[in-house]
């Protein structure tokens, strides 16, 4: 894990199913994907506030008890999916590990409003050009 954020090995399960896909006889046999399952609700490991952001933005992958289930069955052994799993976990936590810097409202300057109308009226006029001459009346 990073220097800031360490999550106890202790908190995360691992289970081993039979992992699916390519491998012949090897993927029958042998339990190689790794389920990885950590409760990131209730883990003592994480500050507060990067608990709060690691819950907003990977909400859609969290059980409704509040637990992260990643899975790997790229490999076909289990030491390399279990190492998969802890790399994507990493992942996860360096990315809300900073708060994110609190926009400003600005507001366009007068130069970027007319840049922007005059691009607006070449493109108009461009499919006014594109038209059908209409009829003259005599």
């Amino acid at each position: 894990m990073s220097a800031r954020l360490q999550v106890p090995t202790r908190e995360l399960r691992f289970r081993f199913v039979r992992s699916s896909g390519a491998g012949g006889q090897n993927v029958n046999k042998v339990a190689s994907k790794a389920v990885l399952r950590w409760d990131v609700a209730s883990s003592p490991g994480l500050p507060p506030d990067v608990r709060q952001r690691f819950l907003e933005r990977y909400a859609r992958r969290l059980t409704t008890e509040g637990e992260l289930v990643l899975a790997s069955d790229r490999f076909r052994d289990q030491a390399r999916n279990v190492a998969d799993c802890v790399e994507r976990l990493n992942e996860m936590l360096q990315a809300v590990a900073v708060p994110p810097v609190p926009r400003r409202a600005t507001r366009p300057s007068g130069a970027a409003r007319a840049q922007r109308l005059a691009a607006k009226r070449r493109r108009g006029e461009a499919k006014v050009r594109r038209r059908a001459p209409r009829p003259t009346e005599d």
